[in-house]
């Protein structure tokens, strides 16, 4: 006996995994597969006759918008992403595949929810401009910010300042205590630095137990001073005992533009160098 695809069609649709919606020229659905309780937590009794823009996520309504115009202008759109808001109020990414039929007056799409694509991405995305240890910015994204920051303040004819921040002995504590307690006195330093500075500033984990801080818009050398002030006795506060209650020092080399250098080298080997002056009149002093 033949198959008969006509009636078949429709229970085959119901079988994606991916959800299919039919959407009228104003918006409004008229079909949509099973799968969209799994996708938006709505049955589809309770999408249909309703408006489809109305469960999109407020910040992508535009774009949205316009790539609904391009695909009723006849133009297929198979990978367009935009966020839906769920029943339950979460947030679902979603990646279409759309075509308008124009003799049916409907538009087609097929929707995939790659959430968990979306965030496979933007981890990925974080580990390659910050450091795994700490989560602050690493070299790489520092590089960019401060030959950023750079062109900035020459427009505007304005300061900034590199601090350059190195722990004093800090291999005695990986020596007594081991690296894992290392790496979480480490964290914690970044924590402190970050309570240090403002939101427009950079903190940057060089390598091993060095740190860079970038100041933007600084009003006078003074408040550098007063910044590297602060963060001297931030660092020398007593960790937690859970952190054995180690008392950390720190040395800072500081170089500020335009006074001690123009660009990114120059800049970054005078906070270099001043760092380790002060490190070796440490030790002569010890």
């Amino acid at each position: 006996m033949p198959v008969d695809f006509q009636a078949l069609y429709p229970k085959l649709i119901h079988l994606m995994l991916d959800t299919v919606f039919v959407v009228d020229r104003d918006n409004q659905i008229v079909f949509v597969s099973d799968a969209c309780e799994a996708l938006l937590g709505y049955r589809a009794d309770e999408l249909i006759g309703t408006v489809i823009t109305g469960y999109m996520h407020p910040d992508d309504l535009a774009e949205s918008r316009a790539s609904i115009l391009r695909v009723m202008n006849g133009q297929p759109h198979t990978d367009f992403r935009n966020r839906y808001i769920r029943k339950d109020g979460g947030i679902v990414h979603i990646l279409w595949s759309a075509r308008w039929l124009e003799e049916e007056g409907v538009r087609i799409g097929v929707a995939r929810d790659v959430s968990a694509l979306r965030q496979a991405e933007d981890e990925l995305r974080f580990l390659a401009h910050h450091d795994p240890l700490t989560g602050l910015t690493n070299r790489s994204l520092f590089y960019d910010r401060l030959n950023s920051a750079l062109n900035a303040a020459h427009r505007h004819q304005s300061s900034l300042a590199l601090l350059f921040l190195d722990l004093n002995d800090f291999k005695i504590i990986n020596d007594v205590h081991g690296h894992a307690m290392g790496d979480r006195v480490l964290c914690a330093v970044a924590r402190r630095l970050e309570d240090c500075v403002r939101e427009t500033d950079t903190v940057a984990r060089m390598g091993g137990d060095e740190f860079i801080v970038l100041l933007t818009d600084i009003p006078s050398a003074d408040d550098v001073s007063a910044k590297v002030e602060q963060i001297l006795a931030v660092i020398a506060e007593p960790l937690g005992a859970e952190l054995a209650g180690i008392v950390l020092s720190c040395s800072i080399g500081v170089a500020c533009y335009p006074v001690d250098g123009e660009d990114v080298d120059t800049l970054l080997s005078h906070a270099d160098g001043d760092m380790y002056r002060i490190k070796r009149r440490r030790s002569a002093a010890g």
